[in-house]
């Protein structure tokens, strides 16, 4: 490939890397909290539905966002409960979550709309388009330069880029205030937590919270820029590769944007390789599309063992009993 092939293929890389950016982040805040969350797909889904039935409702896209907020957070205190205080099995409730959210949404589609689970398509109106900066035109005739500040740096909506600050918020919210460092001990050792005063309950549902909202901005995404509409299970394996990256970037906001983008990128490039011929023959076009799949295992794979997550992640807490 060529230079500007490589700048383009970032760029959708980049694009790709949104919906994995937000679902990851959604799930750095439980796992810190000390709660295994698989259910990130089918928050992401039920927010993308929601997303594309109030953009197409209220006419606008902000009520997209907003809507798919709210459905995240519903089904993610909806695992809370369950989770925290009934003390469920985490693995089986997450599980659940992506069912229901993959049946209810398909349902209400095909009940309202009638359009086998689609909803109504979106206008420029009620979706997000790319954001051009200032001197794109001028800055993008010069060499090297030039396609990087026009394709990278400009182009992109403004969930992009929200999703690269949001990054940097999170790993200073993490790190540097009482909030995080009180979820990360609610994650490691929650009777210490819980004998220095902190509400492992209360910090453990309000990390449910952060998760809802950013799920459902991560499926806002999928309906309000990548498909115009929500379209019957769209998300398409995102939330678990989400998860995988955050396992990959060993529970770290920086390490998780890095797998998030290493994703992302095998994703825009199967779609370069599409009908690609090598030693003269040509690659199925299945193995192509199973390219960022085949990555994600491989890389899970060769951190198996070495990867330290939360102490406590998994096991309930109940409050005096250990």
């Amino acid at each position: 490939m060529d230079y500007v092939t490589v700048v383009l293929v970032s760029a959708s890389a980049l694009r790709l890397a949104v919906p994995l950016i937000f679902a990851a982040m959604a799930g750095l805040y439980v796992e810190k909290a000390g709660v295994i969350d698989i259910g990130l797909e089918g928050k992401m889904l039920f927010g993308a539905f929601a997303a594309g039935v109030c953009a197409a409702y209220f006419g606008t896209g902000i009520a997209g966002i907003v809507g798919a907020m709210a459905a995240g957070i519903v089904l993610a205190m909806a695992q809370a409960v369950t989770s925290i205080h009934m003390r469920g099995n985490q693995l089986v409730i997450g599980i659940a979550i992506n069912f229901i959210a993959s049946g209810l949404t398909a349902f209400l589609g095909i009940a309202w709309y009638q359009r086998g689970g689609q909803t109504p398509q979106l206008g420029a109106d009620q979706r997000y388009g790319p954001i051009q900066l200032p001197g794109v035109e001028t800055i993008g005739e010069f060499p090297i330069i030039g396609p990087i500040y026009s394709q990278l740096l400009s182009n992109q909506t403004i969930f992009g880029y929200a999703a690269f600050l949001l990054v940097i918020v999170t790993a200073v919210v993490l790190y540097r205030t009482r909030f995080g460092l009180r979820v990360q001990a609610c994650g490691d050792n929650p009777e210490a937590a819980d004998t220095a005063g902190i509400s492992v309950y209360a910090t453990r549902y309000m990390a449910f919270v952060i998760n809802g909202a950013l799920c459902g901005v991560g499926g806002a995404y999928l309906a309000l820029v990548q498909g115009g509409a929500f379209y019957k299970d769209m998300t398409a394996g995102q939330g678990f590769m989400a998860l995988a990256a955050v396992i990959f970037g060993n529970w770290r906001p920086g390490r998780v944007l890095v797998a998030c983008l290493l994703f992302a990128f095998a994703d825009s490039l199967q779609g370069r390789l599409q009908g690609a011929v090598i030693g003269g023959f040509e690659v199925p076009t299945q193995l192509i599309q199973a390219l960022p799949f085949i990555l994600t295992l491989l890389l899970l794979a060769g951190i198996v063992g070495r990867a330290e997550g939360p102490k406590e992640a998994g096991r309930p807490y109940v409050k005096g009993e250990r």
